[in-house]
């Protein structure tokens, strides 16, 4: 759900509430949203967090990693 979406932007990347929202919503609306920069083994760990709370939550949220 979207409520899920916001909880792990603000849990696991830290987000405030408003910036949690927008990024949810571009996710919503566009299939995709960036949640932040960060070193090879940072984004590693927040990815397989974000993809074991979405399977443990029943949803299909997926989180990738793209070289910048």
């Amino acid at each position: 759900t979207m409520d899920l979406v916001v909880e792990i932007l603000e849990g696991v990347f830290n987000k405030p509430p408003a910036e949690a929202y927008r990024i949810m919503m571009a996710v919503h609306t566009q299939g995709q949203g960036l949640c932040g920069v960060y070193p090879f083994e940072v984004a590693e760990t927040k990815v397989a967090t974000v993809v074991e709370l979405a399977r443990g939550n029943g949803f299909p949220l997926r989180a990738t990693m793209e070289p910048e």
